[in-house]
């Protein structure tokens, strides 16, 4: 039997890393809920599941306390891999001053956010070198800290909860210096995530004005070109049975369920691995705002429109070196 080439265990390797994220919740959710089960139901051992709880319960907070972040975590050398595997690059607009705190706004969503949680999560694509003296925080679903070892998993690479506690904990309680990376468009952004969109859900998205606003932190856009491109989706036609039951399933829990799909471990066949695309995130110039305890919503919306224009005027900029065209523009929902 030949052996693998260097090539191809490169390959293997970046496709292992990019496989063990992207399904690591599913796999530590289903682990966590049938060990535990079987300790319960079948063995002596249930006094294990007990202290899981426990802890669980008195760690509970941490996820909005600044989390429980290692740097050694970040520096994994399979998180290189994860980077290459596209790659991903991160450019810088301009240098930015480590006696301030950031809000960095982070558009579009894609499916599983691959770009923005490899460069701001993750060491791989040089974030302390392009950012001397800032520390990243990506902020992501609180559900995701439910599951026990799984929360403590994305928690070392500084993923911390994007509830309003969080938030005014980390630009509160931590010292200067620190990045917020929020993903304002989430989960509903995820249905307009299909190849050659520019389609971002931000129209009503305010929270992130009021709370920059509310603690007197500058504002970055940043946007992550060809992040679309990794999958594609299924549309169901419009008023079909399906559709009628994703638009009732979006009412009731605020999540849109999409069928999406990539490619599979082999060529030529179609899987849940996203296709290998070059993935450029600039981050755009700091928009300076002032503090205000308690922003009217007036105010809010002037600064939302600056924030608006900001970002367009940021696509607007990079988008023929990317792959778009100069007619293409931002369309905002």
């Amino acid at each position: 039997m030949a052996l693998l080439s260097k090539r191809d265990l490169k390959i293997a390797m970046e496709v292992f890393a990019i496989f063990q994220w992207a399904f690591s919740a599913w796999v530590f959710v289903t682990t966590v809920i049938c060990v535990n089960l079987y300790l319960v139901l079948y063995t002596r051992y249930w006094p294990i599941p007990v202290v899981i709880l426990i802890w669980l319960a008195y760690d509970w907070k941490t996820p909005e306390r600044g989390g429980r972040r290692f740097l050694f975590a970040r520096l994994w050398s399979l998180w290189k891999q994860y980077c290459d595997y596209f790659p991903l690059r991160l450019l810088k607009t301009r240098d930015i001053s480590r006696c301030r705190n950031y809000i960095v706004v982070y558009h579009p969503h894609g499916f599983l956010c691959h770009s923005g949680f490899g460069n701001f999560a993750t060491e791989a694509s040089g974030f302390s070198k392009i950012f001397p003296g800032i520390t990243s925080y990506m902020l992501t679903l609180g559900a995701l800290f439910w599951v026990p070892f799984f929360r403590d998993y994305i928690m070392s690479t500084g993923l911390c909860s994007v509830s309003q506690s969080s938030i005014d904990y980390l630009l509160t309680q931590k010292s200067k210096g620190n990045m917020l990376v929020v993903v304002v468009g989430g989960l509903a952004e995820c249905k307009h995530s299909v190849p050659g969109s520019t389609t971002l859900f931000l129209k009503k998205r305010t929270g992130f004005i009021y709370k920059a606003l509310q603690h007197g932190v500058a504002i970055i856009p940043a946007y992550a070109f060809e992040e679309t491109e990794l999958y594609g989706q299924h549309i169901f036609t419009p008023g079909g049975w399906i559709n009628r039951f994703q638009k009732w399933f979006q009412r009731m829990i605020h999540i849109c369920s999409c069928v999406f799909y990539g490619c599979g471990f082999t060529e030529n066949f179609w899987g849940f691995l996203p296709h290998a695309h070059p993935i450029t995130t600039v981050v755009g110039e700091p928009l300076i705002v002032p503090k205000i305890e308690k922003p009217s919503q007036e105010v809010v919306d002037k600064y939302h429109a600056l924030y608006v224009e900001a970002l367009r005027k940021l696509f607007n900029k990079h988008k023929t070196q990317y792959g778009f065209s100069e007619s293409q523009e931002l369309v905002i929902v």
